[in-house]
């Protein structure tokens, strides 16, 4: 949804709005995912509280919402079916563009911070059983034909680095080290530099010398068909059409392999600090999310072979 300047918003938000989504995109430099739901959802909230309020909005009007209005907001969303992960994501959009109001010295809203965040269920990651990988990548390679190596390339990529799909879809091949690193651009514009294992680089090794632009390093290591780029949904289907041909699981997805990664890591005696530095993750507690996968899977096994539980 987009906001005219005609519409539910008067000048001096619209004007913020777009300052918003300015400092997101180029000063925070937010993936281009995360910039699109944050804008939709503050999009949406305004058009609803322009609705609601029945006037057209300003930083004035903005700074008078009360409690009972964004109550409404979020009921609205319940009505219409959001899951709670979609109305705290919503929130969390809303919240961070009336901190930034905040910060900047444009108004200030008091009654966003009495807004509680929908609970939400505590889910594990859901890793694809090795098999599965490896049946998947050897369903690929075998079909020889360029786009089926170049998507081969990038699932075995993902799954033996680690790497978010938007992460692998970026780089060029110039990131691709001499020294066995791969450079690599993550969440916030921090760079780290991620290992490449040697069966990895046998396989990008062999992938660029198929590759059209390999002796350009700025062109993008895993090129659409169209377009100089892959797109991250065009690599979802092709995932998405290969686990449907060989029956795996709904689970099986490209940030998928990126749990696989981190869990195998865990089973075979990685630490938690080695593979969050990998992963890229901020915080330790994201990445300790895996020892909870590897607890639950010890469970299973130990009640399916205890002779007691027979």
């Amino acid at each position: 949804m987009t906001l005219a300047l005609s519409g539910p918003l008067r000048a001096d938000l619209l004007q913020k709005v777009t300052d918003w989504k300015e400092y997101l995109r180029f000063e925070k430099n937010v993936s281009p995912h995360t910039l699109r739901a944050y804008s939709h959802d503050l999009d949406t909230f305004l058009a609803f509280l322009a609705d609601y309020k029945e006037e057209s909005l300003s930083l004035n009007s903005l700074s008078e919402t009360a409690l009972r209005d964004f109550r409404a907001w979020m009921s609205r969303q319940s009505m219409d079916g959001l899951k709670n992960s979609s109305r705290a994501r919503s929130l969390s959009g809303v919240k961070n563009f009336l901190r930034w109001l905040d910060k900047n010295g444009h108004m200030h809203n008091a009654a966003i911070t009495l807004v509680r965040t929908p609970k939400l269920p505590h889910k594990l990651p859901k890793p694809i059983g090795e098999i599965s990988i490896f049946s998947l990548l050897k369903d690929l390679k075998e079909q020889g034909d360029w786009v089926s190596l170049r998507n081969y390339t990038l699932f075995a990529l993902l799954y033996g680095t680690g790497l978010r799909i938007q992460e692998a879809l970026s780089l060029n091949i110039g990131d691709l080290r001499q020294d066995g690193y791969v450079r690599v651009m993550g969440k916030g514009r921090k760079e780290r530099q991620v290992p490449l294992i040697t069966p990895i680089r046998s396989i990008l090794r062999d992938y660029l010398s198929c590759h059209p632009a390999a002796a350009d390093p700025t062109a993008a290591l895993f090129p659409g068909t169209r377009s100089p780029r892959l797109n991250q949904g065009v690599a979802q289907k092709a995932l998405r059409v290969i686990r449907i041909t060989l029956g795996l699981p709904e689970t099986t997805t490209p940030h998928a392999l990126r749990h696989s990664f981190a869990t195998h890591l865990l089973q075979n005696g990685a630490n938690l600090r080695e593979i969050q530095e990998l992963l890229g993750h901020a915080s330790l507690s994201s990445t300790q999310r895996y020892t909870e996968v590897n607890a639950a899977e010890l469970i299973a096994i130990h009640q399916k072979a205890h002779p007691r539980n027979k």
